[in-house]
C-alpha cells in the first residue's frame, strides 16, 4: 500500500473513531480522548511544515464539522502540528538526526515517543480547553479538564501504536 493511501486511510479511521467513539465519551464528566491527534503525531517528519499544517487544518475542520464547534479543533490540530519538531528537539540529544524517521514506539524508543506524545497531548489539550473556555474563570475545572483528557488521550495514543505493524519506519 502506497504511504499516501495509507495516510488517508489513518485519516479516516481517526475522523470516524473520534466522531463516533471518542464525542460519546466523558469519563467522571472531564476526560475526554482525543483518537484524532495519533494521525498528526504520526506524520512523517520529513513532511514540509506547510503540508503537516494543511493536512492538521483539515483534519481539525473535518472534526470541528462533525463535532459542531467553531473552529477550535482546527486551531488546536495547527498548533500542535507546529509544535511537533520544536518538541521532538526538546528530547532528543544534539545531531540526532530524525528528519526520515516516522514517530512511533518502534522508531523512537519508548522513553522519547512517551516523552514526544505526552508533551503533544497536554500542549493540544491545554490549547483546545483553553479556547473552548475562553477564561480562567473556573479554573480548578479547566485544570482537570486538561489533566484527565491528556492522560486519557496520551494512553489511547500509546494503544493504538503498539497496535501498528510497519516494518519500514527508521529507527533512530
Amino acid at each position: 500500500m502506497s504511504n499516501w493511501l495509507r495516510y488517508i486511510t489513518l485519516f479516516i479511521v481517526m475522523v470516524l473513531l473520534q466522531v463516533l467513539i471518542g464525542n460519546n465519551i466523558h469519563l467522571f464528566g472531564v476526560a475526554i480522548p482525543f483518537f484524532y491527534i495519533y494521525f498528526i503525531l504520526r506524520l512523517p517528519l520529513s513532511l514540509s511544515i506547510n503540508w503537516t499544517m494543511t493536512l492538521a487544518f483539515l483534519l481539525g475542520l473535518t472534526i470541528d464539522i462533525f463535532s459542531n464547534t467553531p473552529g477550535m479543533n482546527a486551531l488546536s490540530c495547527v498548533i500542535l502540528s507546529v509544535l511537533r519538531k520544536p518538541v521532538l528537539n526538546l528530547y532528543t540529544p544534539r545531531g540526532e538526526d530524525y528528519a526520515e524517521a516516522i514517530p512511533s514506539i518502534r522508531s523512537f524508543g519508548m522513553s522519547l515517543y512517551v516523552r514526544y506524545a505526552l508533551t503533544l497531548s497536554l500542549c493540544f489539550c491545554v490549547v483546545l480547553f483553553f479556547v473552548e473556555s475562553l477564561s480562567l474563570f473556573n479554573l480548578g475545572r479547566l485544570v482537570a479538564r486538561v489533566v484527565a483528557s491528556t492522560a486519557l488521550t496520551f494512553l489511547v495514543i500509546l494503544g493504538m501504536d503498539s497496535l501498528t505493524k510497519t516494518g519500514r519506519e527508521k529507527r533512530l
